[in-house]
């Protein structure tokens, strides 16, 4: 069997091909319920469509881009316009109309944007201010958005509950049994009358009707959970000036006219104009398919919907929302496309695949061996020609139990299970601090063996402090002295540089808020360093005015610096610098002195610096270099910034604690059989620090810098890679190669961490990409699997545990599943070979069904995880899904539950003293008893396939316990009430407490089972 599910049903947990997804559902061949059966797989046919609009949109942008090149050449004749406002924009309060707007910015229309003054007129247009944004009047707002619309996109309507009644009623053996239910009321009433000929019909529908609206509810609780889940995944906030003052805001609320701050890693949230910034550059691959970055400025001002900020960071003037826009467009038909199936659920229709045809084959021969013991014995009885009504309804009951094997046969609740199961984990998971983006994920992040951590933010809190510092040479601890003896230690010309540095060389913001109090914006290293530089005095309003900024470098994971040049009031230029103190001290020549004076840095100096990073850094402190440089000769804004000749402002040592419960997290992993590597940016004492103190770095274990590591060989990598426990210093392209050669030399099962736009490439590389939901950008969550909502890594622990239950519970309820499939069949075949007739009618197959499909799957799919979980090694990649411990249960169990069965039938009557006419309809009332408790209490045993205490935690399982509950009453109510529909009798207390013994004597097989071993 896994020879043929590897060949046929093995898809990867992401980016599988369209040909490797359609093949596995071509080999499916007979389906009973396709609607049911391929509800959560991709429309790959949706896929082709967002595909073509792709292709569109690029050949679009593609020729607007060179009409507005063109147009460039010709802008000072621009002719008037033969533009009108239509009487209710004008109405409004507006010069433009939605259409207008989109026109200019989706077409690159360079000619309409000059007519209408540019960005500024544009605003004025829009009745907006550049500067302090809309105002916060909800009239005004309400008029802006019923003119120009709202910032959604068009979703499919979610579906009722009637719709899953009616997919659940697609069922096609159901819809035969229906027929069969109609025709044997018709010829039963016409022989027997009202009501006694329309029992069995009745009943039958009756059962038919039961598993429909079962399932229905089934189905549509997980439509319920998958929707608030996906609610939770569109939640993007944004940073917006309104009203003179910068607010978050989620991107639903945006309207035209609003003025939105974006950083590098942002993805743009409505199509706009770029109205400042610097460094720009947009990659516009996910709407155009084209890989080519463009840089926006003001000549290209043009900025759409769902392109991603590569570099720089700007302001923009939002002109079109939602639908008007391309994304728009493309995100209504890509969310039909659906997300690709899981690796369990492809192999799972597979397993369902040849369970189902095996069955096939029995119903056939069942059904053959059964009309031939009725035409043998009509030949003898010479009758052959002669057939009256309740040989009729024979022959229809024989058909009616060969379609209801099929139905119990084809196991189509087996894929299904795998997607209730991650729905069940996915919304728990929520409420753990993980939202998993891709079904895929939540399983595979269970066979993990081996964890790529960040260490800023995952292993470390994320709120930073300057506790140490050397500025002038000078080490002074910050935390425990007052700012005025702290600045009078420092010469006045060199905390003037040292401000405007803090201040004009920085990614973070201080802002006024809401409520009138200051609030600093930027991640936690900028806000550690301006919480200094306001501590020292410093005024960030007063600095910014004081000079112009020429050009901006962001920082990023590459360089590790980032640098700003500003011209100063006599018209001099200088350049500032910071980022990772042995890059930026590489790059200095000269340093302040303890008196104020810029000397030579000579060795002697830059050997105490060194010396100073290393002791912060071994006090497991972030270190950054500050330094600046005079451009005498002049600077270029085309230009590149110098990356050397300059003074040496200062060393700054950044406190970062370690998250509480990490080391405990760590310990675990490596309990689990899971590998946790660091991977960061910084110095490479810090790194070495931060993870003996998480554990992560033991005594056997290397720690290598990304320049040393990105130099071995294939074959220096091979005996290096299993040792290497810290990365420092790391580029976004070591990630990704350390991901790539664990993968695909080490065959292991890789989750890696990241937050910043460049950790995309190992995000996509990984097998679960962990974005951060904090300090991760969007461009970082787009390529995640899961996002880790609180940067925590015990909650990627969590991920990994729920992971494992996933996979262990559908593994309970395939053991359960089939272990029923085959007892049913085999009765049922056997029985009609060697008597002639099935011991289990339609009716009572049916309730069967429900018992080890919808219900099964919610008691056993639904298990919540346990810690022992996490003391088992890791499936990995090669692990056989159905391994030999539950084909060792499922044989065994069989076996057991056959042989009672086999006794029943043939020797029931004179163990029970059953005689009388009654006797045969007692004897099968018995067997169903007996087979229906053999199922209820395996359910309890396979709750666990390898220890024999399985009662542990049943109690915290509410749903195992209801459905257990459930299935037994329901028992009682078929038997003792509803005989005449499902063909029983009522049973005596001691006919009842056998039955329940029978089925209870399989706990202590099962357990005696899982002693054998295999």
């Amino acid at each position: 069997m896994d020879s043929y599910l590897s060949q046929n049903f093995d898809v990867k947990s992401k980016h599988s091909s369209e040909e490797t997804l359609g093949k596995w559902r071509q080999v499916c061949g007979f389906v009973k319920n396709p609607k049911r059966r391929f509800r959560f797989t991709a429309n790959l046919s949706k896929r082709y469509e967002a595909a073509a609009m792709r292709r569109t949109n690029q050949e679009k942008l593609r020729i607007a881009v060179l009409v507005s090149k063109a147009a460039f050449q010709f802008i000072s004749g621009v002719q008037p316009s033969d533009y009108v406002v239509p009487e209710a924009v004008k109405a409004a309060g507006f010069q433009l109309c939605a259409d207008e707007l989109g026109s200019i910015v989706e077409g690159h229309d360079v000619k309409k944007l000059k007519f209408h003054g540019g960005v500024d007129g544009i605003a004025g247009k829009l009745s907006t201010s550049t500067a302090k944004g809309l105002t916060a009047d909800t009239g005004l707002l309400n008029k802006r958005q019923e003119i120009f619309g709202i910032n959604k996109f068009a979703e499919a309507e979610a579906k009722g509950f009637f719709v899953f009644v009616w997919e659940a009623l697609q069922d096609m053996t159901l819809m035969i049994l229906g027929g069969c239910a109609i025709v044997s009321l018709a010829v039963g009433i016409a022989m027997e009358g009202w009501p006694d000929g329309a029992h069995d019909g009745l009943g039958i529908v009756a059962s038919i009707l039961l598993v429909v609206f079962v399932t229905a509810t089934s189905d549509y609780r997980q439509s319920l959970q998958f929707k608030d889940l996906d609610k939770e995944k569109k939640k993007i906030t944004i940073q917006v000036t309104r009203n003179d003052c910068r607010q978050k805001m989620s991107i639903y609320d945006l309207l035209p006219g609003d003025i939105v701050h974006l950083n590098i890693g942002d993805q743009v949230p409505a199509d706009g104009l770029f109205v400042s910034g610097f460094s720009v550059l947009i990659d516009e691959s996910s709407l155009t398919g084209e890989s080519e970055p463009v840089y926006v400025n003001d000549k290209n001002p043009f900025m759409l919907s769902g392109t991603k900020l590569q570099d720089g960071s700007c302001k923009m003037l939002v002109t079109t929302v939602g639908m008007r826009t391309q994304w728009g467009k493309l995100m209504a038909t890509l969310s039909e496309g659906g997300d690709d199936e899981t690796p369990l659920q492809v192999k799972l229709n597979g397993v369902a695949t040849i369970i189902g045809k095996v069955g096939l084959f029995f119903a056939v021969v069942t059904f053959a061996v059964m009309v031939q013991g009725l035409v043998v014995r009509k030949l003898q009885e010479g009758t052959i020609w002669s057939w009256y009504g309740d040989e009729l309804l024979k022959l229809l009951e024989y058909f009616a139990v060969a379609v209801t094997i099929i139905v119990v046969a084809v196991p189509e609740g087996l894929p299904l299970a795998v997607t209730l199961s991650l729905a069940f984990a996915m919304k728990k998971m929520m409420n753990d601090k993980a939202l998993v983006r891709h079904l895929a994920a939540c399983e595979t992040m269970g066979s993990a063996t081996s964890i790529c951590s960040d260490k800023t933010g995952t292993l470390t809190t994320n709120r930073m402090t300057v506790v140490k510092s050397c500025i002038c040479m000078n080490v002074k601890e910050v935390s425990n002295v007052d700012k005025a003896s702290f600045c009078s230690e420092i010469p006045e010309s060199a905390l003037k540089l040292l401000l405007q540095s803090i201040f004009l060389n920085s990614g973070g913001e201080i802002v006024t808020g809401k409520d009138g109090q200051r609030e600093i914006l930027g991640t936690p290293t900028e806000t550690a360093l301006l919480e200094l530089g306001l501590s020292l005095g410093g005024d960030p309003q007063a600095e910014r005015q004081a000079s112009k900024t020429v050009k901006v470098e962001p920082f990023n994971s590459t360089k590790k610096r980032m640098g700003v040049v500003l011209e100063l009031p006599g018209g001099t230029l200088r350049a500032h610098t910071k980022g990772a103190s042995e890059i930026v001290l590489a790059g200095c020549d000269k340093v302040i002195n303890s008196n104020g004076d810029v000397v030579p840095l000579d060795e002697r100096s830059i050997n105490h610096l060194n010396d100073i990073i290393n002791q912060f850094a071994n006090e497991a402190l972030r270190t950054l270099c500050l330094g600046y440089m005079e451009l005498e000769t002049g600077f270029s804004p085309d230009s590149a910034i110098p990356v050397s000749g300059y003074t040496c402002l200062g060393i700054v040592g950044i406190k970062d604690p370690v998250r509480p419960g990490v080391k405990e997290s760590v310990a675990i992993c490596r309990t689990a059989g899971i590998t946790v590597r660091m991977v960061t940016g910084d110095n490479i004492n810090t790194a070495k620090a931060i993870a003996k103190e998480c554990g992560i770095l033991t005594d056997d274990g290397v720690a290598i810098e990304g320049p040393d590591f990105r130099e071995k060989t294939q074959e220096e990598m091979l005996n290096l890679i299993p040792k290497i426990q810290v990365i420092a210093r790391s580029s976004p392209m070591d990630k990704h190669t350390l991901v790539k050669q664990l993968r695909t030399t080490f065959d292991e099962v890789v989750a890696v961490t990241g937050d910043g736009t460049n950790d995309a490439p190992a995000l996509h590389e990984a097998d679960i990409g962990l974005a951060m939901g904090i300090a991760g950008t969007e461009v970082a969550k787009e390529s995640a699997d899961v996002i880790i909502l609180d940067d925590n890594f015990t909650t990627i622990l969590t991920v990994a545990k729920w992971g494992r239950s996933v996979y262990i519970n559908i593994q309970k309820f395939v053991q359960f599943q089939l272990t029923v499939n085959i007892v049913a069949l085999i009765v049922n075949f056997s029985s009609a070979c060697l008597t002639g007739s099935a011991p289990l009618t339609a009716v009572q197959l049916l309730w069967v069904n429900m018992i080890m499909d919808t219900l099964g799957a919610l008691a056993l799919a639904t298990e919540p995880p346990t810690d022992e979980l996490m003391k088992r090694l890791p499936v990995g990649r090669k692990g056989n899904f159905i391994s030999n411990v539950m084909w060792r249960n499922i044989f065994g169990q069989s076996l057991y539950q056959l042989v009672v069965i086999w006794c029943l039938q043939a020797k029931g009557k004179e163990i029970f003293g059953l005689d009388g006419p009654d006797s045969t309809l007692t004897l099968n009332t018995l067997i169903f008893n007996s087979f229906v408790f053999c199922q209820v209490f395996n359910e309890i045993s396979s709750r666990n396939m390898e220890e024999i205490d399985v009662f542990s935690g049943i109690l915290n399982n509410y749903v195992f316990v209801t459905v257990l509950g459930c299935t037994a009453l329901f028992q009682v109510v078929i038997i003792e009430f509803l005989g005449t529909f499902a063909s029983t009798t009522p049973l005596t207390c001691a006919q009842w407490c056998l039955s329940i013994l029978i089925g209870f004597i399989g706990m202590p097989i099962a357990a005696g089972l899982k002693t054998v071993p295999v």
